[in-house]
């Protein structure tokens, strides 16, 4: 990822916020541009040396001083030098890419009301209903999620939850020059980590909950928990913290936040307080601190969404009846419990991103609460490839236990065999529940299978992918869009 901007910097200027071992070479470079990739590298170009999962940036320097490059930002001197060229070395290169990208694009997000959401669930639907309720109460605002980016109402496609240093503070100096109030972000615990948020400033940050994911990449839940806690530790005293008193972790995420701290409950006493009075196939009806509230979105995982981002809002200044006015006719993200039904409404298709243990729950607890007696439930489920193996069994056995039919299937392999994704699954299906699924490693003809089973009325949730319109197999993305696919279903079935 490159960046380049007409004005230029002085390196010393850039480095103002980072903790230099050493530097060789000139000390008053001029910067043109930053870029982690050596084959965008140019002269006026800082390259940074990242040592990632799948590469070590250290081995592309020569390459990219061959590019021109004005600067390498490194955690390791390379053994020849060049003259012409500045050699930084860091402790950390990702860390010293945040300070110095802030500071290249004149630090916007100090310019902006920066609210960034972190958790395992509901982060895309927490950033994109705050970027709707500031967009309708009449603000301009910027919207960074894993759907994708938007500044005002103008759409960037999204290629990461949290986009690398570089890339973050371009898209934010592009909310600022469009005279944006205010931006909302979904936090990533791998951003975290990889210091693709250091340098930026918060005026407030959301926990939502915490449960089984991404542990390929932290190896530990402790580790990812604390991937979690170490953005509200990061937190500045002028900002809030909003956690989820009735996630188990959530009041954790406070304890060495320099942040005013503010919970929300469902369950018991709390900053901004919420009753479940009704959750059905219409909507959910809230009291919210002390007002009765009817929402268009639907379950109790939807419930502390709007809580969340209701106590945000506030927090920020804003006025809580208008604000509950507004929210009470906002719907969710895309591939966020969207229903796709079928145009003789014979089958109620439900598409969502549920792709942990954790989410799948929630999403079948949902409808088995606003489902009619009579309405079989039909899951179809895959789990990804190359990513934590150990939720493989557990998935299987939710959407065996949970619905009364499952079709277990793929979803993004990647570069794994499918049916081994399947034997995995498999093994976590009790005996019990042994008559009550098939596997169909076609995702098409899975979604298809489903449909077939169902008779009216019945509901076919359809869970894993969401909004994502590819299928990952091999190294290869091929167009694959769950909604579009449950479509041909229904033309194809006539339902």
């Amino acid at each position: 990822m490159t960046s380049s901007q007409s004005a230029s910097h002085q390196l010393t200027d850039l480095l103002a916020a980072v903790t230099v071992r050493e530097q060789r070479g000139p000390a008053d470079a001029e910067v043109r541009s930053l870029t982690l990739d050596s084959r965008q590298a140019a002269p006026g170009a800082v390259f940074f040396a990242l040592r990632g999962v799948q590469a070590d940036g250290h081995q592309f320097i020569p390459k990219a001083v061959a590019q021109g490059a004005t600067a390498v930002v490194c955690e390791e001197l390379p053994a020849e030098l060049s003259e012409a060229v500045s050699y930084v070395l860091v402790a950390d290169s990702a860390e010293a890419m945040g300070h110095m990208a802030a500071a290249f694009y004149g630090h916007p997000s100090k310019q902006l009301q920066l609210v960034g959401v972190t958790g395992t669930n509901g982060k895309t639907t927490c950033a994109t209903l705050l970027h709707k309720l500031f967009s309708a109460r009449g603000y301009k605002a910027g919207l960074l999620s894993t759907v994708q980016n938007q500044i005002g109402e103008d759409v960037i496609p999204a290629t990461h939850t949290t986009p690398d240093a570089i890339r973050l503070n371009e898209l934010l100096a592009r909310m600022v020059a469009a005279k944006c109030t205010h931006a909302f972000m979904e936090v990533s615990s791998h951003s975290v980590v990889q210091h693709r948020v250091t340098g930026l400033q918060f005026a407030g940050g959301l926990f939502t909950n915490l449960t089984h994911d991404h542990l390929d990449y932290h190896g530990t839940f402790d580790n990812y928990l604390k991937a979690k806690k170490g953005f509200f530790d990061m937190l500045p005293a002028g900002a809030f913290a909003l956690t989820n008193a009735d996630d188990k972790r959530g009041m954790v995420m406070l304890q060495n936040t320099k942040a005013r701290k503010a919970t929300y409950s469902l369950r018991g006493a709390a900053d901004v307080r919420g009753r479940l009075i009704e959750n059905s196939v219409e909507g959910l009806l809230l009291e919210v601190d002390g007002r009765e509230v009817q929402f268009r979105l639907i379950g109790v995982f939807n419930a502390y969404n709007l809580l969340a981002v209701y106590g945000a809002a506030v927090l920020l200044g804003e006025e809580p009846e208008e604000t509950l006015t507004v929210l009470s006719g906002l719907t969710s993200a895309p591939g966020r419990f969207e229903p796709v039904v079928s145009p003789r409404k014979r089958v109620v298709g439900i598409v969502d991103y549920a792709h942990t243990p954790d989410a799948l729950e929630n999403v079948l607890q949902t409808i088995a609460d606003i489902r009619r007696p009579e309405q079989a439930v039909i899951t179809v489920v895959g789990c990804g490839g190359n990513r934590d193996a150990a939720k493989r069994p557990i998935m299987a056995d939710l959407a065996c236990r949970l619905s009364d039919r499952a079709v277990l299937t793929s979803d993004n392999p990647r570069y794994e065999d499918p049916q081994v994704i399947l034997d995995q699954m498999q093994a976590g299906v009790r005996p019990t529940d042994a008559d009550k699924y098939l596997t169909v490693p076609d995702r098409r003809e899975a979604i298809r299978t489903a449909c077939a089973l169902a008779r009216p009325g019945d509901i076919v949730l359809v869970a894993g992918k969401g909004h994502e319109n590819y299928q990952e197999i091999q190294g290869q993305r091929t167009a694959f869009d769950d909604r579009l696919v449950l479509q041909e279903a229904y033309e194809l079935l006539s339902l």
